[in-house]
């Protein structure tokens, strides 16, 4: 029993690492392409350093019904803080992050 935990654990934690290298990683891409990215598909899960990541999203149609958007800038191949689109954030929960 404890071996086969033990091995499906290592088996999410590997499926884990194989969808994180696959994300996309805004400084890999220029400022235009990342934000055209978001513009096309709507929704983007986009790594912005090598241990942060969001979705981020076109309009308020990405988002769940209770929440609301606020305008993100992320860093790019050619430019340290580039609007690419929104996140969906709860307004009841503090407005999403700090510092912005």
């Amino acid at each position: 029993m404890l071996k086969t935990l033990l091995m499906a654990g290592g088996l999410a934690m590997l499926a884990l690492a194989a969808s994180a290298q696959g994300m996309v990683r805004s400084t890999d891409l220029s400022c235009a392409q990342a934000a055209r990215l978001i513009a096309e598909k709507g929704a983007v899960v986009m790594a912005t350093s090598p241990t942060l990541y969001d979705r981020y999203v076109r309009d308020l149609s990405f988002c769940d019904y209770d929440m609301q958007l606020k305008p993100e800038w992320v860093p790019t191949r050619d430019n340290p803080q580039c609007f690419i689109g929104y996140i969906c954030y709860e307004p009841s929960r503090g407005g999403g992050r700090s510092g912005g």
